[in-house]
């Protein structure tokens, strides 16, 4: 606020109004897919919005219930509840205040690191699971069939059975909803079209005397939230830190991906350990009025910045008109079909499945494909909440998979230089007469060393008895342990054997310190950073030429 220009009152008050117009639609559509009261929805945005002006990073950043959270939220808090309705707003709102003090935590011990090991390949499979999982529980209230089952798998084998017997009308008002939402995508992004499909629908129901023929939201309390502590405590609910954790992953991970796209477009600085502050702040807010967990969102923030937005100033404007939405024009929204909010839920999802991506992982890496389905599968099968769980490991195991078993090249002499490159991918490159040289492509650690001797022991004995000297080319290996330094003098012994020079080249500062302490020097000669590759290959060959 010290440095806040005037001129920017304007564009940050029309982006709040613009954000808010974009919000009401959206937050009833979430709050419901939560299994939440509409107006719940309402709230993570009119106080994470505040919560996150106070503390966050990203000027563009938006907060409020997402996707992803809601469906979380409404398969895992449902059996924890008991049936009790009263009993399940208490453990939602429970779990924003947990997932707050996570955030706060996170931030206070620089924890924002941890969440890098979710890598971009398995987000990509979580999201497609996700929407998919989403997209389930929205067709019955878009076709005005009543659905059914617990997970993915009887909710599509309910609906299956379902979809030759729907009610016209339901389906005549979904159907025209999507449209009407896929066209202002299209001709007019970044517009609050869905907040003139809502007042369009809630007309026409008005108008026509419709509502005992189709399922509406219902008279919303009006008035503010009502602040106090949650009334539930860690210990009286068994899972909730397990929802929690999960929430601010998502939360998290989602916000900072949004955040930095943004902070890209406009040359800003994002700071990744504020923004657990900011969200944060922002849940803590939010669990102080009763709501459920909040995270930043991209269709949001995009419609935040092309609105004009300048500072999160533009998020106070923003929940200042829905506080006054709230307090004047709740009674408005009675009428509103829930086979329209059904419609805009399965708009903003379908952003989520990134089909051209899943094909580009399928041609160049099967790897990181398969880990990218086990993702999506996992959300399909166990829910979100396990889902994050799957798409967490398989993340690590993808890291696992890169470092167990890095690529060890074999090197050639690139013709006409004293430079040295993989042999198997430069058939060009010279062998060196009676010399073997390799270098690791990764850390030399204890989960790799045992493939890396496998790997080097067979080309030894591919090479037969005309080998006479083996050199290890450090310069792609940045750390060691003491595995790794042992695996080397299990090699040289090995070549001991054979008759065969081990020696060590181009080892860095604390690779060399390590081999230094271990005794290296002693069974494999001098590790300095003087010799290069070339320099021992031709300090051999010169030995060898006198005999």
């Amino acid at each position: 606020m010290p440095a806040y220009q005037t001129g920017w009152l304007q564009d940050d008050l029309f982006a709040g109004i613009t954000l808010a117009a974009y919000a009401v639609p959206v937050a009833l559509a979430y709050a419901a897919l939560a299994g939440l009261p509409p107006q719940v929805g309402v709230y993570g945005y009119l106080l994470g919005g505040i919560g996150y002006a106070l503390f966050g990073s990203s000027r563009h950043l938006a907060i409020g219930p997402t996707s992803a959270i809601s469906l979380m939220v409404g398969v895992s808090v449902a059996p924890l509840a008991m049936g009790d309705p009263v009993r399940y707003v208490q453990i939602a709102t429970l779990s924003a205040f947990v997932a707050a003090a996570m955030c706060i935590i996170a931030w206070v011990f620089r924890l924002s690191a941890l969440t890098n090991f979710i890598s971009e390949t398995v987000l990509l499979g979580f999201k497609a699971g996700a929407a998919l999982s989403i997209a389930v529980t929205q067709i019955p209230a878009l076709f005005g069939i009543p659905g059914g089952g617990h997970n993915f798998i009887e909710r599509l084998i309910a609906i299956t059975n379902q979809l030759g017997h729907p009610q016209p009308l339901i389906l005549a008002i979904g159907l025209t909803s999507l449209a009407l939402l896929w066209a202002g995508e299209r001709f007019l992004p970044n517009r609050p079209v869905a907040l003139f499909v809502v007042i369009i629908s809630i007309v026409f129901i008005s108008l026509t005397n419709l509502t005992t023929h189709v399922t509406t939201v219902g008279r919303l309390p009006a008035g503010l939230p009502n602040f106090s502590f949650p009334i539930l405590r860690i210990r009286d609910v068994d899972g909730i830190m397990p929802l929690a954790f999960a929430a601010l992953l998502l939360s998290y991970i989602e916000s900072v991906s949004a955040a930095r796209t943004f902070a890209a477009k406009h040359g800003d600085k994002l700071d990744v350990r504020q923004e657990l502050l900011g969200l944060g702040s922002a849940n803590l807010l939010v669990a102080f009025g009763q709501g459920y967990p909040v995270a930043g969102g991209l269709s949001q923030s995009a419609v935040n910045e092309k609105a004009g937005a300048k500072t999160p100033l533009s998020l106070v404007f923003a929940s200042i008109t829905l506080a006054l939405c709230l307090l004047f024009f709740t009674g408005f929204l009675k009428n509103l079909p829930k086979a329209v909010l059904a419609a805009i839920v399965l708009m903003a999802v379908k952003g989520l499945i990134n089909i051209r991506e899943i094909a580009h992982l399928w041609r160049v890496s099967r790897v990181e494909f398969t880990v990218a389905i086990i993702a999506l599968v996992g959300v399909l099968l166990f829910g979100i909440l396990k889902g994050v769980i799957v798409a967490a490991v398989a993340s690590i195991l993808l890291l696992l998979h890169k470092v167990a078993q890095p690529h060890v090249a074999f090197l050639g002499r690139i013709p006409g230089t004293r430079r040295f490159s993989d042999i198997a991918r430069h058939q060009s490159n010279e062998p060196i007469p009676g010399v073997l040289a390799f270098r690791v492509e990764a850390g030399l650690v204890y989960f790799n060393v045992d493939h890396v001797l496998q790997m080097v022991l067979e080309r030894v004995a591919a090479e037969g008895k005309s080998l006479r000297f083996v050199v290890c080319d450090l310069s792609t290996s940045p750390s060691i342990d003491l595995a790794g330094a042992r695996m080397l003098l299990n090699l040289q012994g090995e070549m001991a054997k054979r008759g065969i020079i081990l020696r060590v080249v181009e080892a860095r500062a604390s690779v060399r310190d390590l081999l230094r302490i271990e005794g290296a020097e002693e069974r494999v000669g001098t590790i300095d950073r003087f010799a290069t590759l070339a320099d021992v290959i031709e300090d051999f060959q010169k030995q060898e030429a006198h005999g």
